[in-house]
C-alpha cells in the first residue's frame, strides 16, 4: 500500500495538487478553485481557506482522510 504524505495547512496549494491529484476536485467542492490560480504557487492551504471562509482544520482532515 502506498503511503501518502501527510497534508498540512502550511503546504502551498501547488504542493498539495502536485502530490495529490484528487485534491483539486475536493477543493473545488468547497469553492476553492486553486488549481488554476496563480497564487497557488505561494498561498498556503491555511491562508486560502481563511480568505474563502473555509474551516482549514476540517479541510485538512478531509484531504488526509481521502482514500
Amino acid at each position: 500500500m502506498e503511503k501518502k504524505n501527510k497534508i498540512t495547512k502550511n503546504m502551498t496549494f501547488a504542493e498539495l495538487i502536485k502530490t495529490n491529484k484528487n485534491a483539486a476536485e475536493k477543493l473545488a467542492d468547497r469553492g476553492l478553485f486553486c488549481g488554476g490560480c496563480p497564487m497557488a504557487q505561494f498561498e498556503t492551504i491555511e491562508n486560502g481557506a481563511k480568505a474563502h471562509g473555509v474551516d482549514v482544520d476540517e479541510l485538512v482532515k478531509e484531504l488526509n482522510d481521502e482514500k
